[in-house]
């Protein structure tokens, strides 16, 4: 068995940029979540048609599909800060159009739909340049206290804190979320392009070199990390897992536990709460395990919470699981992306980070469709127990890698050899 030395797991300062940008996510992750509420409600109102008010979620994922790579192989080529920046100057100046439009009644559905599929399209960017980004602000010890509380900000506002501002505003007016997302985006551009940071160190590309040439460089570095390709095949498993359960939580608990609304209103808070103390012990768990095996407890605690959930009819056996799930998931997606931040070459962080997140992100419109189609073949409950098996798959792939990776050195200089703290 592999024995993985973990480097020194240090917090990151919040001077030198980590905490301009660690507020930059926050504010705008908070005014995403009042869009977000804000969207289906004005879909309903524009329309009486299912598929186009489900067309706005297909909006939602489909530019990751499409973009997510090329997304990755410009963040490689471009200023990363000022290609976030600039993004989301752009993003707020669209959403403050679409709230005028909202607020003089010219707001349509295709309206909706192009608004969505545009901001996404340009998260693709986004996104990719601030996971290469990161690691120029905080050293690379830092870098999982970094994402723990980057990832818990993010959920604090856009899970908790959001949430009962939706109603007061849209009691203003329809716009007003929209108005406030606006709002977010341009305090976010302006917090990012207040930063400073080092140049990242790249090679001179090789003359005639095309983004598709160096979007299939990006493929081939997460190809060839044996670990790195374990993880985000697992991570595609419990994306396509936690796609199913998402999409029918509202009737496994509505329907099948007879919880009603406040029953479900009740899951969703249970989840969101226990995120937030996953990004807790995220990197405690890290330091006792090391982060691959980190990722082997979460996954196998996920599971346990899943078949509790398909199994047991009760909402007093969901509320206690959920919590679990929810932390655990947080423990994951910090751990996953640390992992990421160190094994890849910097110079290539935004590709590797594209490729990534595009093969495993396409997992969850898939799992929606099965999470349907299980509930309507086998019970309301189906979805859950799909998905406790897809976790199983998964944490069985992570432990098979983990027998096969290399161990890690770290010098006594900080800088590491071979793969970096798994």
């Amino acid at each position: 068995m592999t024995t993985v030395e973990v480097a020194a797991l240090r917090r990151p300062a919040w001077r030198g940029g980590f905490g301009r940008l660690w507020s930059a996510a926050v504010i705008s992750r908070f005014g995403d979540a009042l869009r977000t509420a804000a969207l289906p409600l004005l879909a309903v109102r524009l329309t009486d048609e299912p598929l186009a008010v489900a067309s706005v979620t297909v909006c939602a994922y489909a530019p990751w599909l499409l973009f997510g790579l090329l997304g990755g192989a410009v963040a490689d080529r471009v200023d990363q800060r000022r290609a976030m920046w600039a993004v989301d100057t752009v993003r707020g100046l669209l959403v403050a159009a679409f709230a005028l439009a909202v607020d003089l009644g010219h707001a349509s559905i295709a309206l909706l739909l192009v608004l969505a599929f545009t901001l996404t399209t340009l998260q693709t960017l986004f996104d990719n340049a601030a996971t290469a980004l990161l690691p120029s602000l905080v050293d690379r010890e830092a870098l999982g206290s970094a994402n723990a509380r980057l990832m818990t900000g993010q959920q604090l506002a856009g899970g908790l804190l959001a949430g009962p501002f939706v109603p007061l505003l849209l009691a203003a007016g329809a716009f007003m979320p929209f108005a406030a997302d606006a709002g977010t985006y341009l305090l976010a551009a302006a917090l990012v392009a207040s930063l400073r940071t080092r140049p990242p160190r790249r090679e001179p590309r090789p003359a005639g070199s095309t983004l598709r040439a160096e979007i299939g460089e990006g493929l081939r570095v997460l190809w060839a990390d044996r670990t790195l390709r374990a993880i985000c095949g697992a991570t595609l498993l419990c994306n396509i897992g936690m796609g199913a359960l998402i999409a029918t939580l509202v009737l496994h608990v509505t329907r099948w536990l007879h919880a009603g609304d406040a029953g479900f209103a009740a899951a969703m808070t249970a989840y969101s709460a226990g995120s937030l103390a996953g990004g807790l012990v995220a990197q405690r768990l890290a330091r006792r395990t090391g982060r691959l095996r980190a990722l082997i407890v979460a996954g196998t605690v996920q599971t346990g919470c899943l078949l509790l959930a398909g199994t047991v009819r009760h909402l007093a056996a969901l509320l206690p699981a959920l919590p679990l799930l929810g932390a655990m998931s947080m423990v994951w997606n910090v751990n996953q992306v640390t992992l990421m931040q160190q094994r890849a070459p910097e110079s290539m962080l935004g590709r590797t980070a594209a490729a990534f997140r595009t093969a495993s992100t396409s997992g969850a419109p898939l799992g929606a469709l099965l999470g349907g189609a299980a509930a309507r073949a086998w019970g309301l409950n189906a979805p859950a127990l799909l998905a406790a098996v897809l976790f199983g798959f998964a944490v069985t792939s992570l432990i098979s890698a983990r027998r096969r990776d290399v161990p890690v050195v770290v010098p006594d200089g900080g800088a590491t050899t071979g793969h970096r703290a798994a």
